[in-house]
């Protein structure tokens, strides 16, 4: 007991109820973002390496690479809001929804062109 009368407080500080410490949801929300800027990298990897005059890497992982940026570019920004509203950090929520719809935009218009409206026959308008 301290002479006030108050017990102190413990080295680490008081206890919260989100369950994230702030420090490990600010290095969470930065992992997250840096990996969400790499999707562009890994989807265009392959055709980077056919130019340096590697062709069977595009050939050979090219599917891989190009899977792999679609599931960064879905879970970060997802992953990325739930830790920052666990981590109760509004203004950083605002920051993954527009990466959601950074992300969505170049999904749905690859969903559109190339599947929807490759389907349609020659001389037909779908």
């Amino acid at each position: 007991m301290s002479p006030s009368g108050i017990a102190p407080e413990g080295r680490r500080g008081g206890s919260s109820s989100t369950g994230v410490a702030p420090a490990r949801a600010d290095r969470i929300i930065r992992a997250l973002t840096w990996w969400w800027a790499s999707a562009p990298l890994l989807l265009f990897a392959p055709a980077i390496a056919q130019a340096m005059g590697m062709p069977d890497v595009r050939r050979e992982v090219g599917l891989a690479f190009a899977l792999m940026a679609l599931f960064t570019a879905v879970l970060a920004p997802a992953a990325g809001f739930v830790v920052a509203r666990v981590g109760s950090r509004p203004e950083v929520r605002g920051r993954f929804l527009i990466m959601t719809v950074l992300s969505g935009v170049p999904i749905l218009f690859f969903l559109f062109f190339g599947v929807l409206f490759a389907e349609c026959p020659d001389g037909y308008h779908c």
